[in-house]
């Protein structure tokens, strides 16, 4: 596609550089206020959420969990095999058709909100203009009250690794490869290091995962990151912590990694998962007076302006936690503030955050290690699901829920969710944080039964015994 509705020079009340969640959702939130917005987008639609990201890598997850049985294994009890002959194609088929069916989505919310769809390359010539490279090599140049700049993030490629991917792949290649391979390693231990370690995992690649830190994932809470990492050693996954590769090559088709303890890994395929840089390289940002963080971070206040006022900023451009249902808010929020609307003036300050690994993560609130660094007293209630009779029905008997709550008003404080629909189930322990509400809440409330969500109020059962322990000893100490 070119040019959808916009002529050579035209004024907008907002143009967005980028289609992705931030991008899409901010200009429909001022767009549904009769505001003129034009939207810029160099590729796809839909940024890295919908075309290399979020979904792309959800979706393979549901295939490798289907194709390889390992979600029935226990249920029924048993052993699956891959399916004979599983090529790249079947692969990677529904994660397509996922993609295809979102761009259908955000392009008819884009003509159901007005909005001018302009496929280029954008930079900023002004503070007020927007100059855009269109596909035909045509140069036009728009002008814009406000600009949002929402132009995600993309893999950071570090010095001295040969990326071909083919061999040597990041998080976007990974998704062309060409076969499955035999075995895979895998370089970063973070989200989606660990997301797709589990979907190739699932599908009895042996995949080893190294990373320089001592564990999984280390914003997760810790006690949820071993529970995590035996569950992924049990189909077969191997862990190098606390190492660092110290060289990568290519030879005769494979890859050959050298790491600092001396070891090397040969291995048909090695994912790169190191981080991610902000998409700011030749928007021209600092010319216009944006000051720019770390891999390209822009710096944002609380309403996501820049340091040039009348320009926003939201999403992965301007890093953590860089979700996509955060995105999404970030953008609602700036553009709340840029036209004074008095709808949606901040985030909820509790932000729910969820790991797409076999089995999935799911977090809300302080951890206990933050609990510790910040000198909060606290006590834990659990529960897992092999005491969960929907646990036993689906055949996820390692699920656990972890609530973390104050001992002087039983005021939650955290909650942690690992097993079978976590990333649903952590929302109703998020809203109880944001609200200020306690345990009790879980106990007094009445579930549907069998559901996972009872686990909630038998945790927080867990967690009043330990209440009442604890009220025990301080009646002693007095």
């Amino acid at each position: 596609m070119g040019l959808m509705g916009a002529s050579m020079s035209e004024h907008y009340d907002l143009i967005v550089i980028g289609s992705g969640p931030a991008g899409e959702k901010g200009a429909a939130q001022v767009a549904y206020h009769g505001k003129r917005v034009a939207v810029i987008e160099k590729a796809d639609i839909g940024g890295a959420g919908i075309n290399t990201g979020t979904l792309p890598s959800k979706t393979l997850r549901e295939t490798a969990l289907y194709f390889s049985g390992l979600r029935q294994r226990g249920l029924y009890g048993i052993d699956y095999s891959l399916k004979e002959g599983l090529t790249v194609r079947d692969f990677m088929y529904r994660k397509q058709e996922v993609i295809h069916e979102h761009w259908i989505i955000i392009e008819r919310n884009i003509r159901r909100h007005n909005i001018d769809l302009i496929y280029g390359t954008a930079s900023l010539k002004d503070d007020h203009t927007v100059s855009v490279l269109t596909p035909e090599r045509e140069q036009i140049e728009l002008t814009a009250d406000f600009i949002l700049i929402a132009t995600g993030s993309s893999p950071q490629h570090p010095a001295g690794i040969p990326f071909d991917d083919e061999v040597i792949c990041d998080s976007d290649s990974i998704l062309r490869i060409d076969q499955i391979p035999k075995t895979m390693a895998i370089i970063g231990g973070g989200v989606i290091g660990s997301e797709y370690a589990c979907i190739f995992g699932a599908l009895g690649v042996q995949v080893i995962l190294i990373d320089g830190r001592d564990r999984l994932l280390p914003f997760v809470d810790s006690e949820i990151s071993a529970h995590l990492r035996k569950e992924l050693e049990r189909i077969g996954l191997q862990f190098r912590f606390n190492t660092k590769v110290d060289s990568v090559e290519v030879r005769d088709g494979q890859a050959h990694l050298v790491l600092n303890s001396g070891e090397t890994v040969i291995c048909d395929i090695a994912l790169i998962a190191a981080g991610r840089k902000s998409n700011v390289e030749g928007l021209c940002l600092e010319e216009v007076g944006i000051e720019l963080g770390k891999n390209g971070l822009v710096k944002v206040n609380d309403h996501y302006q820049t340091t040039v006022p009348h320009i926003y900023a939201a999403g992965d451009v301007i890093g953590f936690p860089a979700l996509a249902s955060t995105s999404m808010e970030q953008a609602r929020v700036a553009m709340v503030h840029a036209f004074n609307l008095h709808y949606k003036e901040k985030l909820s300050s509790v932000v729910p955050l969820a790991v797409y690994t076999i089995p999935e993560i799911a977090l809300a609130g302080l951890t206990e290690e933050q609990c510790q660094e910040k000198g909060i007293a606290y006590l834990v209630g659990r529960w897992t699901y092999d005491r969960n009779a929907r646990g036993q029905i689906i055949g996820d008997t390692h699920g656990m829920v972890k609530l973390i709550f104050s001992p002087e008003d039983r005021k939650l404080l955290g909650v942690h969710w690992i097993g079978e629909m976590a990333s649903e189930l952590v929302h109703l322990g998020a809203n109880e944080i944001e609200q200020g509400g306690t345990i009790d809440t879980f106990i007094k409330s009445v579930y549907n039964y069998p559901t996972l969500s009872d686990a909630y109020k038998y945790a927080a059962y867990d967690g009043l015994q330990e209440w009442e322990k604890w009220s025990e000893a301080q009646k002693a100490k007095a």
